[in-house]
């Protein structure tokens, strides 16, 4: 099964910034240096990343695009009703990914339980790297005058120096927030 790991999500002074490293293994082989684990959903107000086995995150992908048109776009709606079909589905139920996904107001982690995690941060991260770039980007956030952007890409650069399934080949994308 090949996996993909460490998406960062970094709210700061009207920036909403995700980040994705482009590593993807299998087992202990890189099979893939330059992925993209992001993608802008909903005509661009959305952006999200995964984590874990890249054909469940592509899934995924298309199961909550599907929801954001069932239910004309709305964020909240769309995450709690991928969640629960995610978990009582007898098939999706298998998938093994996580998603980080964001608007511009709001973060939440979906996952296969039945979670749908809106982070008390304005800094969050999933995958194998997630822990190392979450505190990163705590840290920076704040303590330094960095930028959401800045701050995505130091943070992400520290965990690929420290997890060695997170590389340095990162991708960004980026929204405009109310805050």
């Amino acid at each position: 099964m090949f996996h993909a790991t460490t998406i960062l999500v970094v709210r700061k002074k009207g920036q909403v910034i995700i980040a994705g490293d482009g590593q993807v293994s299998m087992g202990q082989t890189i099979v893939k240096a330059k992925a993209n684990k992001l993608r802008r959903l909903d005509d661009g107000k959305i952006i999200a990343g995964f984590a874990g086995s890249t054909a469940d995150a592509f899934k995924l992908f298309d199961l909550f695009e599907k929801k954001l048109k069932e239910y004309g776009g709305q964020f909240v709606r769309s995450a709690v009703e991928l969640a629960k079909d995610w978990r009582s589905d007898k098939v999706l139920r298998n998938l093994e990914a996580l998603l980080l996904v964001a608007n511009k107001d709001k973060t939440f982690v979906i996952s296969g339980s039945g979670d749908v995690l809106e982070p008390d941060a304005d800094v969050h991260a999933i995958g194998s790297g997630g822990p190392y770039a979450l505190a990163a980007g705590r840290a920076l956030c704040e303590n330094t005058d960095m930028d959401a952007k800045q701050i995505a890409q130091t943070a992400m650069k520290i965990a690929g120096d420290i997890c060695v399934y997170t590389n340095g080949n990162i991708s960004f994308e980026e929204l405009e927030s109310n805050k």
